[in-house]
C-alpha cells in the first residue's frame, strides 16, 4: 500500500489491545506460496495483528512442510479450520468438550489450494475439524468469493476468536480485529481508485 493508506500503525493498535486481553488461542497459518506477495491475501494482516500467529508456507516444491509441532503439544489442542462435511461447528457447545488452550490452524490460499491441506499434510489427517456457523456473508470486497458463506482467511480467523474464547473476551477481539479488516479492505479499494 501506499504510505499515506498503510495499516501498521492501525495492526501496531490493534496487537497491543489483544495483548492486553490475554488472549489463549495461537493461531497458525498454512499459506499456499503463491499467496504470498498478493495485495488481497489477508494472512499476513492476521499476522501483524495477533499477538500468536505465524504463517507456515506450504507448495514449496521438494521441501516437505514439518507441523508436527503443532499437533504434539502437551495441554493443547490442535483444531483445524476447514469446512468439510466432518467438521463440527465450532460453539459454545463443541469447546465445552476442549478443557486446554486452542491451536487454530488455518488453510489459506484459493479454495482449491486450502482444499488440498488437510489431504496432502499428513499431521493434519486425524486431527479435528471445525467449521463456523454461517452468521453473516463476508465483508470483502477484494477478491471474488465462490461460496456464498465465503470468508477472506482475516475474517475467517477473527470470527473463530470471537467463539473460541468466549463470551467474556471473544466479541471484544473479534471487533477490534474486524475493525482493522474493514480499515484495510477500504483503504485497498481507495488505492484502487474504486472507493
Amino acid at each position: 500500500m501506499r504510505s499515506e493508506l498503510c495499516l501498521c500503525s492501525d495492526a501496531s493498535t490493534c496487537r497491543s489491545q489483544l495483548e492486553s486481553l490475554s488472549m489463549t488461542t495461537s493461531v497458525h497459518v498454512i499459506m499456499h506460496h503463491r499467496e504470498r506477495y498478493l495485495t488481497t491475501n489477508t494472512a499476513r494482516l492476521a499476522r501483524l495483528c495477533l499477538p500468536r500467529c505465524e504463517i507456515r508456507l506450504r507448495g514449496l516444491g521438494p521441501n516437505t512442510l514439518d507441523l508436527s509441532d503443532l499437533i504434539h503439544e502437551e495441554g493443547k489442542v490442535s483444531l483445524l479450520l476447514f469446512p468439510s462435511e466432518d467438521a463440527h461447528v465450532l460453539s459454545p457447545e463443541y469447546l465445552e468438550k476442549i478443557k486446554m488452550p486452542i491451536k487454530l490452524i488455518v488453510p489459506d490460499g484459493s479454495w482449491r489450494q486450502a482444499s488440498k491441506v488437510a489431504k496432502r499434510e499428513a499431521e493434519l489427517k486425524n486431527i479435528d475439524r471445525v467449521t463456523l456457523p454461517f452468521i453473516k456473508l463476508s465483508e470483502y470486497r477484494l477478491r471474488r468469493e465462490p461460496k456464498d458463506e465465503g470468508l477472506a482467511t482475516f475474517e475467517a480467523i477473527a470470527r473463530s476468536i470471537g467463539i473460541i474464547e468466549g463470551p467474556e473476551r471473544g466479541p471484544k477481539i473479534q471487533k477490534l480485529l474486524e475493525d482493522v479488516f474493514r480499515v484495510m479492505v477500504s483503504r485497498t479499494l481507495k488505492s484502487r481508485g474504486t472507493l
